[in-house]
């Protein structure tokens, strides 16, 4: 497919790419690419496959700039990335895509964009936009996610949820790779060595590098925060096993006084008097009692239970 960039990204059929008098966008496969590369007049031999394409990148070359999009599915970030490649120059852009995705993103632009200042750079942005427009809300639906996780630790219910903030944490992990990624996409293209761009028009790059820049930062902040939430579980386990230890100090510190009454009598030597006494059981079972109430009062002013 190819289009033309004027007041609205229109199909074009051409018939060659020598000074045609618009700036144009091209979406062929990689065997296409393989065997008409040439027509584009960008000045490179590059053999590109889809499938192992494994980051989001752009090289500067001596006339052209290429690079690739690995992009994570917004709806599985684990499961299959949006997988293809571009190659760029002054007269416009290309993109080698066996997929269809980037040929949904710039439908969609046609759709939805109309240009007063028709230009590529204009282009580029809506199509970096289009990856992440929708992005803040899906790190608004972690930000949710993450807060009720947090009340459910709090309440000491975390078990399964400490599973889903390992999977979170790990899905912020891959989101922030993707941004930082992006982020040095634009920061190369804002950089424009080849000086293919309007030096007016790099203020799209600038701007769309700005708001990957934001959502990079929003998860770096949330990462953060499920690090505090697992320190905060771990803190709440820290606390339960201080209370057992403390009930079975206190249950241990009792009985010890009680144990050694035990032990003493136990010993049954003839010439203990108080075995011969009759009221010798009694007294001994009330200072056992005594001792008994005596260390709880204790414990419980010096709030130990």
């Amino acid at each position: 497919m190819y289009y033309k960039i004027g007041e609205r990204i229109e199909k074009f059929e051409p018939t060659t790419f020598d000074n045609i008098p618009f700036k144009y966008i091209a979406v062929i496969g990689s065997e296409e690419w393989a065997n008409s590369n040439r027509k584009f007049d960008m000045g490179i031999e590059w053999d590109i496959n889809t499938e192992e394409i494994s980051s989001t990148h752009i090289d500067v070359n001596i006339d052209s700039m290429t690079g690739t999009f690995s992009i994570p599915s917004r709806k599985d970030i684990f499961g299959p990335a949006h997988k293809f490649a571009f190659a760029l120059d002054e007269k416009g852009v290309v993109f080698i895509d066996d997929e269809g995705f980037a040929l949904k993103i710039i439908d969609k632009i046609a759709k939805t964009k109309k240009y007063i200042n028709p230009c590529l750079e204009r282009f580029i942005y809506d199509f970096l936009e289009s990856i992440i427009h929708r992005d803040y809300q899906l790190l608004e639906k972690f930000d949710v996610r993450l807060d009720a996780i947090e009340q459910e630790v709090l309440k000491g219910e975390g078990g399964d949820s400490l599973r889903e903030l390992s999977d979170i944490r790990s899905e912020l992990r891959e989101l922030r790779i993707h941004y930082a990624q992006l982020l040095d996409m634009s920061q190369e293209l804002e950089e424009d060595e080849n000086e293919f761009f309007n030096d007016d028009n790099e203020r799209y790059f600038h701007l769309v590098g700005q708001r990957v820049q934001t959502l990079h930062d929003m998860t770096s902040s949330l990462s953060d925060y499920t690090a505090q939430i697992r320190d905060l579980n771990q803190a709440q386990l820290d606390l339960k096993q201080n209370r057992i230890m403390t009930v079975l100090t206190v249950i241990t510190s009792i009985f010890m006084p009680l144990t050694l009454i035990t032990g003493w009598y136990g010993m049954n030597f003839v010439h203990m008097p108080e075995l011969q006494s009759p009221i010798a059981y009694p007294v001994v079972i009330i200072i056992s009692v005594l001792i008994f109430i005596g260390s709880l009062i204790f414990f419980k002013v010096k709030k130990w239970l």
